[in-house]
């Protein structure tokens, strides 16, 4: 599994204020984002729309009380399924 922060660019203020729309197609293009710094120090972050509404329903989803008591339900069965299983159910 990748974690989130090898999708993680740089740039300085300077350069997001010059070309604030080619960071956000680069950065969707490559399915990153960019930590804006200022004397090295970091101001903010610029994420796409689609890495956003990821964010978004995933912290909607860990807000859901139901949600979290679903996982924690399955966390405490016995019965696993592979890898493969899963695939197979999904059709991948």
């Amino acid at each position: 599994m990748t974690q989130l922060i090898s999708y993680e660019k740089f740039t300085n203020i300077q350069n997001a204020q010059a070309g604030l729309t080619r960071l956000f197609t680069n950065a969707e293009k490559s399915a990153s984002f960019y930590r804006v710094l200022k004397n090295d120090k970091p101001l903010g972050v610029l994420l796409p729309e689609k890495i956003w509404r990821s964010f978004v329903e995933d912290l909607e989803a860990l807000s859901s009380p139901n949600y979290r008591s679903r996982i924690a339900k399955a966390r405490r069965q016995k019965k696993t399924f592979s890898a493969t299983y899963i695939k197979k159910e999904l059709g991948l």
